[in-house]
């Protein structure tokens, strides 16, 4: 069976890495044109595209499936279309161009966290478990009938670099699994639930303010949205009118503020107590700091970071 595979990303990069190394033939790759990166602005190819160069691949560029692209897919006789976050839709000129259709691997378990951002909302929502989908693409956003689901548990302290890790592997394995069954005509998708995909949350795209850290929130939630930001747009907040980066961080629970940290605390503040870089946060809640990046420098360690303040002076943020 021959397969054409869309994506962007690294995670994509990865899967088109191994479905490259195996039994399946991919022969040709799409993926979005080579965009600005840096404070330079360099035109970059994605890193599916330069993972196909390194796999001697044919690469299609673009950032919609018009009739060019269209015609450039029907050219090399492929017979099922494999997406990865390639990061547009299809129109159904474009569903309809392949014999076997497109089959969507998409990193939450759906109807669930439909979306550009599963991943991210689904640690930030504080879910105790997540996992991968393998779907018929249809013209909706994630709403296509489901051929195979992974679950895994979303493990204390991951970030979502690090569960994207795991989902990676996972959808190559469900890959494996499911393209022999689809090739031999034996795989049934299952339609999704009409009103679950209404009344289930969806993945919107993040912003900038959904990286903005509230302190009125409790340590717990906001140690969710710093995991969920790390790596990328990672949590920040204000240090004397600065953007100031939260990498890593740690809620310590509901907390007498008097009696840790040796004094009563404002939202926002930062103490240190007994080695410890702490910051009040809602409801009598504590997040200790482990990881941090102010601004215009490298990150660096919490308590390195705390010890460079001035004698008696607390951090406040607002």
């Amino acid at each position: 069976m021959k397969i054409v595979f869309a994506g962007t990303p690294a995670n994509a990069a990865q899967t088109l890495r191994a479905l490259a190394n195996s039994a399946f033939q991919v022969v040709a790759v799409l993926t979005r044109s080579d965009a600005p990166v840096g404070r330079k602005r360099i035109l970059t190819p994605s890193a599916v595209a330069e993972a196909a160069a390194e796999l001697g691949l044919p690469i299609i560029k673009s950032n919609q499936i018009d009739d060019e692209v269209r015609e450039k897919i029907r050219a090399t006789g492929a017979e099922l279309g494999v997406i990865v976050a390639f990061g547009a839709l299809l129109d159904q000129a474009a569903l309809d161009l392949l014999d076997k259709g497109w089959i969507n691997l998409h990193y939450s378990l759906l109807p669930k966290w439909r979306g550009a951002a599963p991943v991210q909302r689904a640690i930030m929502a504080g879910d105790p478990e997540t996992g991968v989908t393998l779907f018929q693409l249809d013209k909706g956003m994630d709403t296509g009938p489901i051929h195979l689901q992974i679950p895994t548990v979303i493990e204390p302290g991951e970030t979502t670099g690090d569960l994207l890790q795991r989902l990676t592997q996972l959808g190559v394995s469900g890959l494996f699994e499911l393209l022999p069954r689809i090739a031999a005509e034996l795989s049934a998708p299952l339609a999704q639930d009409p009103e679950l995909l209404r009344s289930l949350p969806t993945a919107d795209k993040l912003t900038r303010d959904d990286a903005r850290i509230d302190w009125h929130r409790n340590a717990i939630e906001i140690e969710n949205q710093i995991r969920a930001l790390n790596p990328e747009p990672m949590a920040w907040t204000t240090l004397d009118d600065d953007a100031f980066r939260i990498l890593e961080a740690r809620a310590l629970g509901a907390t007498d503020w008097q009696t840790l940290a040796g004094e009563e605390s404002l939202l926002g503040t930062v103490t240190i107590a007994k080695g410890r870089i702490l910051v009040a946060c809602g409801q009598g809640t504590l997040l200790e700091l482990k990881t941090v990046q102010p601004a215009g420098k490298k990150s660096m360690a919490a308590s390195d970071w705390a010890r460079g303040l001035p004698a008696g002076k607390k951090a406040i943020y607002v």
